[in-house]
């Protein structure tokens, strides 16, 4: 058995007792080396740190360190029955797994490639979205090209959809009945964008980190994730934006000195 990250967290969940909707994992600190537990480990330093049943999103508690194999163990300790990522005394190996951290979560590099603008794909619905919801024409265009290269029936293997790779409960939050309608996928992905920029000020570099990653993980990690998938889809799309610019006729912006 080699689960991931989130399966193990899932797993050190199941293994404590029922507490509420909520339970307790260990973050443990010893010579600088961390590991995971459902009860604080003699002479480590251990955070205790609250996993939610309902969490959409499973919290990275590792930090960024990479892909790493490790295993997970059981020993008694107080008359009890604890699991633990560190070997201890008294441990018995129970599984071993390998994990990526940060996990990556909902985050994905997009289906689209940076190339050439393509100003003549869905022009006249990417007009009347900006339009209608105020955010930047060629900001929707890098959106779409990056996501999905403006392919309407693109479904990525995590599930999104059409035009904008809406996720199913992003598409009906914002009005989206058919994802796979270039027009309803586009107006329905300005809507979105147009709530995230509000809610970042007009940071398009977060806006588009939560178009990726989710608002959770911005929120978690109090700007861009350091999600691989994420950094690179903030690369992609700002290149995108200021190469739609240019073929849109705007003066491309540079630094003041």
């Amino acid at each position: 058995m080699n689960p991931t990250l989130p399966a193990v967290l899932a797993l050190l969940s199941l293994l404590l007792p029922w507490a509420a909707s909520a339970r307790t994992v260990y973050r443990c600190v010893q010579n600088n080396t961390v590991s995971l537990a459902t009860a604080p480990e003699p002479g480590s330093r251990c955070t205790a740190q609250q996993v939610d049943d309902n969490a959409v999103q499973t919290p990275n508690l590792w930090g960024n360190m990479g892909v790493f194999s490790g295993t997970l163990y059981e020993r008694e300790q107080d008359g009890a029955m604890v699991y633990s990522t560190r070997n201890l005394p008294g441990s018995r190996v129970f599984l071993k797994f390998t994990v990526a951290t940060p996990p990556g979560e909902p985050a994905h590099e997009g289906l689209g490639k940076v190339g050439a603008p393509q100003l003549n794909r869905h022009a006249k619905q990417f007009k009347a979205a900006a339009k209608a919801t105020g955010v930047e024409d060629a900001w929707l265009r890098a959106i779409a090209h990056a996501e999905s290269g403006f392919d309407a029936g693109a479904i990525s293997p995590k599930g999104a959809q059409g035009v904008m790779q809406l996720m199913p409960d992003t598409a009906t939050e914002f009005g989206v009945a058919d994802p796979l309608s270039a027009e309803q996928s586009i107006n329905g992905g300005a809507r979105y964008m147009k709530a995230l920029l509000k809610r970042y000020k007009g940071d398009r570099t977060l806006a588009a980190a939560a178009y990726n990653a989710g608002i959770g993980a911005v929120t978690r990690y109090k700007g861009v994730p350091p999600y691989a998938e994420t950094l690179d889809y903030v690369d992609k799309v700002s290149t995108l934006y200021v190469r739609y610019r240019e073929a849109m006729g705007f003066k491309v912006e540079t630094p003041a000195k």
